[in-house]
């Protein structure tokens, strides 16, 4: 089974979100093995950025960036679907609120912006969590996307 990673600084601690995410990740065990991997909040975002470095090493990254690229839902499900073809495993990676450096950014395969304002991380999350999940369907011609 392909694997879906998200990455991630801070914890869902708000329980809508948190109840949202685990909605969307239970809904996403149907079509891949997914884990979310929480990294402390730390002082600063260079402490952040090197904790995030060592767990993204090895790995196929995708960070959701507001300079990203903006991608439809389908553009969104087509990189997934790339990405799975290069390797069975893709991660995405979100900073903190202070956001990531350069080092993270370079890391990355892709940065994907889900649009020109600022989310709460908790926020960004759950939105990554819908759209990994929308994907799926796309991928899968399911019909919850519409």
């Amino acid at each position: 089974m392909k694997k879906i990673r998200i990455l991630c600084v801070g914890k869902a601690s708000k329980p809508f979100c948190r109840d949202g995410i685990n909605e969307y990740l239970k809904r996403l065990k149907s079509f891949y093995d997914v884990s979310v991997t929480e990294i402390p909040e730390q002082p600063t975002v260079r402490k952040e950025c090197d904790e995030l470095m060592r767990r993204m090493l090895g790995h196929d990254c995708v960070l959701l960036d507001i300079g990203g690229e903006m991608l439809s839902s389908e553009g969104f499900a087509k990189l997934i679907y790339d990405a799975h073809a290069r390797s069975d495993e893709v991660t995405f990676v979100i900073g903190g609120a202070s956001g990531v450096d350069g080092s993270v950014r370079q890391m990355c395969r892709r940065r994907v912006s889900f649009g020109a304002v600022t989310y709460p991380h908790q926020i960004a999350r759950l939105l990554l969590a819908e759209q990994l999940y929308r994907a799926a369907t796309i991928l899968n011609r399911l019909p919850y996307h519409k």
